[in-house]
C-alpha cells in the first residue's frame, strides 16, 4: 500500500513539468501562488525567530527549533532541501486540487493536463469561416472541430423541403435543418445530444418527419423572439466549438432556370427541394428576392477570418444559395483569407450529373466571377463502388489548373462521401504550408 502510493506520487512529481510548458497559461499563476506563499512562509520565520529570540533558555524548544529547521547541515544544503520541498508539495497540491474541481468536467478517459494541452491548442486555432449545407458541410466541420475552436459556419436558409419546409411554412421561421446539422457536428457530445438533436419521430401524422432538433430551435425562436437567438442558445445547450450563422435573415426562394429534355425553352423552377427532382440541367439560379443582405456577423466573420471553406455539399441548392447574396460574396472578394473550394466527390443526380471537376468550377464562376479561390481541393480515389451516382473526376483541365490539389479524400465505409479527417488533414496542411502553422504545438 505504501510502495503505491509512494509511486503514485512519483508519477504525478515525474509529470509536473510539463506544466511549464509554452501556451498553457499555468505559469503566470503558478508565479503569483509561490509569491504568495514565500510571503506566508516569511511571516512565519519572523514569527519563529521572535519565539527564537524571547525564549531561547527554554532547551526542549532549541532541541525541536534545530532539528525542525535542519541546523545540523549546511545552510545552503538547508534552502534547497525546504525549497525543492515546498516547490514539490505546493505543485502536486495545486495539481490534485485542479482534478478535483475539474473531475465534473473531463471526459472519461482522459487528463487535466490533455485537456488543457488540447484545449490551448485549438483555442489558438485559425479563424476559419466554413460556407455551404447539407451533411457535406457537417462533414467538413466534424473534422475541423479537432484542429481549432474559432469556427464559423455559414449556412443556407433556402431550404423549402421536407421537415425544414414544413415549419417554415407553417411557423414563418428559417428553414432549420441544416443548421441543426452543423450544430449537431460541432458538438463536444455527438454520443447522446446530437442523437437526441438529430432524432426523427415516426407514427404520428402531426409529427412524422420532423426532428426533435428542428423543433427545438422552433420552440427557441419563439421563446426568443429571434431565429439568430434561437440558434445561439441552441449551440449553448450543445456546447458547440465555434458558431453556426445563417447566411441571411431574409426569407428568400431558390429560384432555377432549367434545361428540360425534348424543349426548345428553358424553365422556371421553384423551390430549392424542387430542384433536383426535375429530370433537365441547371442552367442558373438566383435568388428572390435578389437583394437580401447578408447577416452582419457573416460579413464580420469573413473579414476576420485566416481562411474560408466553400464547400463540400450540393453545388446549386447548398452552396450558390449563399453565394448568391451580394454583399456575402463581396465580403468574401475583400477578405485577405486564404479560400479553398472542395469539389464533390459524387455526381448528385438531377442536379450534377456526369459533372467533372471543372464542371463544378465553372458553374460556379459562371455565377459569382472567376479566380475566387486560391485552391481548388478535388479527390482521385476512384477505387470503390458508389452505386447510381458517377464520381466526380479531376478531368486535364482541372489538373491543368495550377489551383487544384488532389488527394484521396474518400471515406471508405461511404465511399460517395468524404472523410472528415483526411479531409481536414489536407485543408491544415495546405493552409499551414501557404501561410505557416499558427497553433502552438
Amino acid at each position: 500500500m505504501r510502495n503505491n502510493l509512494l509511486t503514485r506520487i512519483w508519477q504525478t512529481l515525474r509529470g509536473i513539468p510539463r506544466w511549464f510548458r509554452p501556451g498553457l497559461g499555468i505559469k503566470r499563476w503558478f508565479v503569483l501562488v509561490m509569491i504568495g506563499i514565500t510571503l506566508l512562509g516569511l511571516g512565519l520565520a519572523v514569527i519563529l525567530i521572535d519565539l527564537y529570540r524571547t525564549d531561547s533558555s527554554n532547551p526542549i524548544f532549541l532541541t525541536l527549533l534545530t532539528y525542525a529547521s535542519l541546523r545540523f547541515i549546511p545552510r545552503v544544503l538547508r534552502a534547497v532541501i525546504f525549497g525543492g520541498l515546498g516547490i514539490g508539495l505546493v505543485a502536486y497540491g495545486i495539481l490534485q486540487l485542479n482534478r478535483s474541481l475539474l473531475k465534473p468536467f473531463i471526459r472519461p478517459g482522459s487528463n487535466v493536463f490533455d485537456q488543457i494541452t488540447d484545449y490551448r491548442r485549438r483555442e489558438r486555432g485559425p479563424r476559419i469561416v466554413t460556407i455551404g449545407g447539407g451533411h457535406g458541410l457537417a462533414t467538413l466541420l466534424r473534422g475541423l472541430k479537432s484542429h481549432t475552436r474559432n469556427l464559423t459556419a455559414v449556412v443556407t436558409v433556402a431550404d423549402d423541403g421536407g421537415s425544414s419546409g414544413r415549419l417554415r411554412e407553417s411557423h414563418g421561421i428559417l428553414p432549420p435543418g441544416d443548421i441543426r446539422n452543423c450544430l449537431a457536428a460541432l458538438s463536444n457530445d455527438e454520443a447522446l445530444l446530437t442523437q437526441l438533436f438529430q432524432y426523427r419521430f415516426s407514427g404520428s401524422p402531426d409529427l412524422e418527419g420532423h426532428s426533435f432538433g428542428n423543433l427545438f430551435i422552433t420552440a427557441l425562436a419563439d421563446i426568443t423572439g429571434s431565429f439568430e437567438d434561437a440558434v445561439a442558445e441552441s449551440g449553448r445547450v450543445l456546447s458547440v466549438n465555434g458558431r453556426v450563422l445563417p447566411s441571411t435573415l431574409h426569407d428568400v426562394k431558390l429560384v432555377a432556370s432549367m434545361e428540360l429534355p425534348h424543349t426548345i425553352n428553358e424553365v422556371r423552377v421553384e423551390g430549392e427541394s424542387k430542384i433536383p427532382t426535375m429530370a433537365g440541367r441547371v442552367r442558373r439560379v438566383w435568388l428572390e428576392p435578389d437583394n437580401a443582405s447578408a447577416f452582419p456577423p457573416v460579413i464580420k466573420a469573413i473579414l476576420n477570418a485566416d481562411l474560408i471553406v466553400v464547400g463540400p455539399g450540393s453545388l446549386y441548392t447548398s452552396i450558390l444559395p449563399n453565394l448568391l447574396v451580394h454583399d456575402l460574396l463581396a465580403a468574401i472578394q475583400t477578405s485577405r483569407a486564404e479560400k479553398i473550394y472542395v469539389c464533390n466527390i459524387a455526381t448528385q443526380p438531377g442536379e450534377t450529373d456526369f459533372f467533372t471537376c471543372y464542371d463544378h468550377i465553372r458553374a460556379l464562376e459562371n455565377h459569382i466571377g472567376d479566380e475566387l479561390f486560391n485552391i481548388i481541393l478535388c479527390n482521385d480515389n476512384y477505387k470503390n463502388d458508389i452505386g447510381s451516382s458517377e464520381w466526380v473526376r479531376a478531368d486535364p483541365k482541372t489538373l491543368s489548373d495550377s489551383r487544384s490539389y488532389c488527394a484521396d479524400l474518400v471515406d471508405d465505409d461511404h465511399p460517395w462521401r468524404h472523410d472528415s479527417e483526411k479531409l481536414s488533414k489536407i485543408i491544415m496542411d495546405l493552409f499551414n504550408e501557404r501561410t505557416g502553422p499558427l497553433i502552438e504545438s
